[in-house]
């Protein structure tokens, strides 16, 4: 296993979107590591503050190619990683061994027509959020005295697929913008690989969200972090999945939080049957009475987002959890 850093430059990334015609910005092994960097707010840089700004970033600002432009997403991702031997069929597992703000600042936008009260609220608003990086939290509204525990985690980890070429804003199969705050230090991503390589992308960083992130943005914030990347052949998952300390996860994407939450719960059920040996019927019941279901978001048109996390502390020590 090998150790790799890939610094977040005008050929390392790509914004909008997922491409399957990208050229790889780094070609690893199955099990190699990677220290990584991503930036945030590609369309907000003239509006910064100086804290939120590097020359690296606006560099990338003023001079990404026409070829790394690849969605009409405001996502900023570093990527494509292209993993050796990985191939259609497979499934990723990505490790999330750290994960930090690499700027004491981040921002929250509230876009017309966007967000779960549109209607209501139909002013544009746009808030740069301080972060005491040493104590791990951020103040908002500003001398309010409410501290908010800053939580990082990566909004969109997702690969490419065939043929076709993907917004960053709505998640799907593949991944891409899931927004779930669960996906801190220590969890695990299961993706299926759709073309050769599998073409990882990471970005979108939230120092702070809560379930739902219903004004469209967390606290959005440049992140750095160290992750891992297995290739498996031993998993056949035709969605995502993926797994923290105390809980499995299980992932549902809908045009409406029913349909989202159906296809969660069908992912779940599907799960406790193919890992855990258990009739479909007492997979259902087993979801009723013990797996809890949460909004993950509700704001990247069209598809809303729904989780379903179900405690391993309740199943045999005996079985194999992914």
């Amino acid at each position: 296993m090998s150790k790799h850093i890939l610094k977040a430059r005008c050929h390392t990334v790509h914004l909008g979107g997922f491409s399957h015609k990208l050229e790889p910005a780094l070609i690893i092994n199955s099990g190699d590591r990677i220290d990584i960097e991503t930036y945030t707010g590609y369309y907000l840089y003239d509006r910064a503050p100086r804290e939120f700004l590097t020359p690296e970033f606006l560099e990338i600002c003023h001079n990404l190619p026409a070829e790394r432009k690849v969605g009409v997403g405001p996502h900023l991702l570093t990527g494509p990683i292209y993993i050796n031997d990985a191939k259609p069929g497979d499934v990723l597992e990505i490790i999330l061994e750290n994960i930090y703000p690499s700027l004491p600042m981040g921002f929250n936008s509230i876009r017309p027509g966007w967000g779960a009260l549109p209607e209501q609220f139909t002013e544009p608003k746009l808030n740069f959020i301080p972060l005491d990086l040493e104590k791990k939290i951020a103040e908002f509204p500003p001398n309010s005295g409410i501290k908010i525990p800053l939580q990082p985690f990566f909004g969109i980890l997702g690969v490419a697929t065939e043929n076709t070429q993907r917004s960053s804003i709505p998640p799907g199969i593949y991944g891409g913008n899931i927004d779930c705050r669960e996906l801190q230090v220590g969890s695990r991503i299961f993706l299926p690989v759709f073309v050769p390589g599998g073409l990882f992308s990471i970005g979108d960083g939230h120092s702070a969200q809560g379930d739902g992130e219903i004004n469209v943005t967390a606290i959005e914030t440049s992140m750095n972090g160290t992750i891992q990347i297995k290739v498996r052949k031993d998993l056949q998952l035709i969605f995502p999945m993926a797994e923290t300390s105390t809980d499995i996860i299980s992932f549902g994407f809908g045009n409406t939080l029913d349909a989202a939450f159906e296809l969660a719960l069908k992912q779940m059920i599907s799960w406790l049957e193919n890992f855990v040996g258990l009739s479909a019927e007492d997979a259902y019941i087993l979801c009723s009475i013990a797996v809890n279901f949460h909004i993950t978001q509700v704001v990247n048109n069209p598809h809303k987002g729904v989780h379903g996390m179900l405690r391993k502390s309740i199943l045999p020590t005996t079985i194999s959890i992914i």
